[in-house]
């Protein structure tokens, strides 16, 4: 979108993180804006910051220079825009061409609460006149890599945010919310944390060369077993460690050897190339538990989360950031460290880090 003096930044969150996720506008419009503010909101899941001389070279830029880690989806837009009558096809057209179109996808979005979850019948009746509406005008160029996304975001069927995100730095998925299914042979849904923490922190590419079947994993507080059995379900080899008992099929895994002990306290007798950890701890000693490994080398990469405070959430994401950053430079290892909220997360963040010398 070219510059505007009174764009939006609208980003979809969590329902109780929306304070969290206006942090993460904020750094991002303090880079790619003359001028912001952010809407006050509460348990709405989603923020939006109204910002003077947006830029996209400057959003694309901080997007990935301070990527948000509580904000699942980004996009600047427009609104809000009443409809008024009973036809919504006509003006959300008109609001579309404003957008400079052709567009790559078209995704009618809600809020991810309970209200807003009501909406999603309306969405799916109309979705299908509007596309149509959209092809004939020559507005839909599906597929094609190098144009926006348009998203509408109805608040209200006849209130609606209307924005574009691009391929680079927008979320892949509409409301920033992968849709994976739950498996059934899986003794948890705590594996579709760690299944879309995959496809979060790795492309497609990177999944297929980092999980190799044959490849070693630890996985630390593995019990029951949602993060063992989405790591040996890809052919890796997992060390499951736990006092307490793994379930289901993965419990006779022939790739899961299963340790019950300290979690904390465990280390491989070699390198592996995976160490995954949920255990329920306080974040600063997740951090260093996760530092110490890559720092010494007992493991290349590791998928982690962190239990978060009621208060001072974005601080201590930060503050855990810190924690593994120092040790790794103590050590010149070149590193990525990621940090995202999923939507499989509840009070917590999913953290990401990969070493290298």
């Amino acid at each position: 979108m070219a510059p505007s003096v009174d764009t939006l930044l609208v980003a979809h969150c969590r329902v109780g993180f929306e304070a969290e996720c206006g942090e993460d506008l904020s750094r991002i419009a303090a880079h790619a804006a003359d001028d912001f503010a952010i809407a006050k909101t509460d348990r709405s899941a989603f923020v939006v910051a109204t910002c003077a001389g947006l830029d996209e070279r400057r959003l694309d830029a901080a997007s990935v220079s301070t990527p948000p880690v509580f904000a699942r989806s980004v996009f600047s837009a427009t609104g809000p825009s009443r409809l008024t009558g009973r036809d919504r096809v006509t003006p959300l057209t008109a609001l579309a061409a404003r957008l400079q179109p052709p567009f790559s996808e078209l995704w009618l979005e809600t809020p991810d609460t309970n209200e807003g979850k009501t909406l999603s019948g309306f969405c799916r009746r109309i979705s299908p006149l509007l596309i149509a509406s959209m092809q004939s005008s020559g507005m839909l160029a599906a597929g094609d890599p190098t144009r926006h996304r348009l998203h509408l975001l109805f608040t209200a069927p006849d209130t609606v945010y209307a924005g574009t995100s691009d391929r680079a730095t927008g979320s892949p998925w509409p409301m920033g919310i992968p849709r994976l299914r739950m498996p059934g042979p899986a003794p948890s849904r705590s594996t579709l944390k760690l299944a879309e923490a995959f496809v979060t922190f790795l492309s497609e590419d990177e999944r297929t060369r980092l999980l190799k079947p044959g490849m070693r994993a630890v996985d630390l507080g593995a019990a029951p077993g949602g993060w063992t059995w989405q790591l040996a379900s890809r052919g890796l080899r997992v060390t499951a460690v736990d006092n307490g008992p793994l379930k289901g099929p993965v419990a006779s895994e022939p790739l899961v050897q299963h340790l019950r002990q300290d979690g904390l306290s465990y280390r491989p007798q070699r390198s592996v190339d995976w160490m995954v950890c949920d255990i329920v701890e306080q974040p600063s000693r997740i951090a260093g538990l996760v530092a110490s490994w890559l720092a010494q080398g007992s493991c290349r990469r590791s998928i982690f989360n962190l239990k978060l405070p009621m208060k001072k959430r974005y601080d201590e994401v930060q503050r855990c950031e810190a924690v593994i950053g120092e040790a790794l430079a103590r050590r010149r290892l070149r590193y990525v460290l990621r940090f995202k909220q999923l939507y499989h997360d509840r009070e917590e963040v999913t953290g990401y880090c990969s070493v290298s010398p």
